[in-house]
């Protein structure tokens, strides 16, 4: 049997990293940096009162989480909501398209990716980043609710960050809604059984940072009764 070969982490890592971005041009990719979250910032001070939608990129238009995507977006645009997403297909294509229709503002937060990366045709408004981090600052302090539809990894990233900082009190608590029961019920569980009673990892109070719905219409009712508006 061959021997498996011993791995270095932290190490050799570091000296890649360090051989891709020498010193000298460390003060650029800093300028680049911060004029990407000036950038952004700017981006949003003009939307108001935003919602923010998360989801699967792979939803298709015959997908019922998409259909209620678009018809949340609808009635939250009609609210008077801006609607902001990562711009890209699926769900986020969904949400933009709701707002598209009632003629509402819509925004999509995008990733600059070597290969081309595919803004969907509903958005009206966007911006571009070239660091990840950056545009998941922008997506977290976006908006004042986060409703999250079925999704992969990069929808549950988003979701338990945004938990996260309303836990640590990095930010205030914000409306974060999950919309499918079927799809988040067995992870809410899993939350309450294994974290909360087993483990004792988070507080009970943790569990009702979240909202879980099953439609839009149960979103939009809550959503309403939930967002404080400044007249």
């Amino acid at each position: 049997m061959e021997k498996s070969k011993q791995i270095y982490f932290t190490g050799p890592r570091i000296e890649e990293v360090l051989k891709e971005f020498p010193k000298g041009i460390e003060p650029e990719r800093m300028h680049k940096i911060v004029e990407e979250f000036q950038r952004g910032f700017h981006f949003l001070r003009d939307f108001g009162l935003t919602a923010s939608f998360f989801g699967s990129s792979r939803a298709k238009s015959q997908d019922r989480m998409y259909q209620e995507a678009t018809q949340l977006a609808s009635l939250l645009s009609k609210d008077g909501f801006a609607i902001i997403t990562g711009g890209g297909p699926g769900i986020m294509e969904a949400a933009n398209k709701g707002a598209f229709v009632e003629g509402g503002r819509s925004a999509g937060i995008n990733i600059q990716l070597i290969s081309k990366q595919l803004t969907n045709k509903y958005v009206k408004e966007s911006v571009a980043f070239s660091y990840f981090f950056i545009r998941k600052v922008m997506l977290a302090f976006a908006s004042d609710v986060y409703i999250f539809f079925p999704g992969g990894f990069g929808t549950l990233d988003e979701l338990f960050e945004l938990i996260t900082l309303v836990q640590t009190n990095k930010i205030k608590p914000i409306p974060i809604i999950l919309v499918d029961k079927g799809y988040w019920t067995p992870l809410l569980l899993w939350i309450e059984k294994e974290l909360y009673a087993k483990r004792k990892a988070i507080e009970e109070q943790d569990m009702k940072i979240y909202s879980l719905v099953d439609d839009a219409k149960a979103a939009f009712e809550k959503i309403s009764r939930m967002v404080v508006r400044v007249k």
